[in-house]
């Protein structure tokens, strides 16, 4: 095997890096694979190479079925693609046994309309009642060949008040006909967002199901990405919830940080770069959590959401007017691969802390305003 460390530059032209920071650690190859396991330093201080961080890498591949020979390497043509990975994203403990039980919340042949973004609601009961259970994991049910449609998922708790009535149609949701009830549909319980797995909860953490103060009644908000305009499509995504008896140590919940969905932010055209801010004040988190959680709460896991036009989010995390470490960020936001970034180690926010939503746009192929609302991208 020939390895060696390359580079491209903006000609797209493949040169030998002088700084060879790449290491062979294992390589195989039979009639069918090629197998290469490498390693290299996350900085290397090599103009040449990118840092490897917690932000999205996108890893571009590309072969030939024939070797490189003396006159350099061969061209891949066809054989090439990408894919977005966070490389430093800790492993899952996975926690399988065949024991668990899970419900699907799914879309019955929603019929998708033909504009480029819908919100789409639908009311759910959960069948899991008067004993207490932890929902360990959640998978998204996307129907297949609507990976693209299906942009995320938020499962809202709702008033336990309601009656079975409200189960029987699903309405396009911040319209004005929708029914009263998907008012009182206000906390999010779980998000899931393009481009993301399934989430496991940590071994020690549950979603609770099953109890009186549990979630009852759930609304599954649905966004449909449909930027084409294609008419007819007919969609049955939704969530699994799989859950078991045996109950872990602590609860989870949800806390949401950000910019509220207001006409007042807007992005203007033709911007390399703007930056707008969400703040979850001291204030706010004093009342939030104040008598309810005075030992503060214990966050295991982010999911950092934006839009077409986001670049990347940080999310800052200040106690008695002083920064500490980055709660989560990414610096190479991808739209299309959106999930959970699990803490190598859990963050408390005490009451009194400040959280800032840090969001970073461009807008440099625009020439209209970009206006933040629920029926636009």
């Amino acid at each position: 095997y020939f390895q060696q460390d390359y580079f491209t530059d903006e000609n797209r032209v493949l040169k030998k890096d002088p700084q060879q920071d790449y290491h062979l650690e294992y390589a195989m190859e039979n009639n069918t694979h090629t197998i290469l396991a490498f390693s290299r330093e996350l900085h290397t201080c090599d103009l040449n190479d990118k840092s490897i961080t917690e932000s999205t890498v996108r890893v571009i591949w590309a072969y030939h079925h024939n070797d490189m020979g003396e006159a350099g390497q061969n061209y891949h043509g066809a054989n090439r693609g990408s894919k977005s990975l966070r490389l430093l994203n800790p492993e899952k403990e996975e926690v399988t046994s065949t024991s668990l039980s899970y419900f699907d919340l799914t879309n019955k042949d929603v019929l998708i309309p033909d504009k480029d973004t819908t919100y789409w609601c639908q009311m759910f009961k959960i069948p899991v009642q008067h004993e207490k259970h932890h929902v360990t994991k959640v998978e998204p049910l996307i129907q297949k060949g609507h990976e693209n449609l299906v942009h995320h998922i938020l499962l809202y708790q709702c008033s336990s008040n309601l009656n079975d009535s409200v189960l029987d149609y699903g309405h396009e949701c911040y319209h004005p006909n929708m029914p009263d009830s998907f008012l009182t549909c206000e906390t999010v319980i779980f998000a899931w967002a393009i481009g993301g797995e399934g989430f496991t909860y940590p071994p020690h953490v549950g979603l609770s199901i099953g109890t009186a103060g549990d979630p009852l009644f759930v609304l599954m908000e649905v966004h449909y990405d449909n930027p084409s305009y294609i008419e007819g499509l007919i969609d049955n995504s939704g969530l699994r919830l799989i859950y078991t008896p045996v109950l872990r140590k602590y609860d989870a919940g949800v806390i949401e940080a950000g910019l509220w969905v207001s006409l007042f932010h807007n992005i203007p055209p033709g911007m390399p770069e703007f930056v707008s801010e969400g703040h979850c004040t001291l204030e706010c988190l004093e009342e939030a959590l104040g008598a309810e959680r005075p030992g503060g709460i214990h966050v295991f896991a982010v999911l950092l959401h934006a839009h077409l036009a986001g670049r990347a989010i940080r999310m800052r995390h200040f106690r008695n007017g002083e920064e500490q470490k980055l709660l989560a960020y990414d610096d190479e936001f991808d739209f299309n691969f959106q999930e959970f970034q699990y803490l190598k180690e859990e963050r408390t926010i005490l009451p009194g802390d400040n959280l800032i939503t840090e969001c970073h746009y461009s807008t440099v192929d625009r020439i209209r305003m970009t206006w933040v609302r629920k029926n636009v991208n």
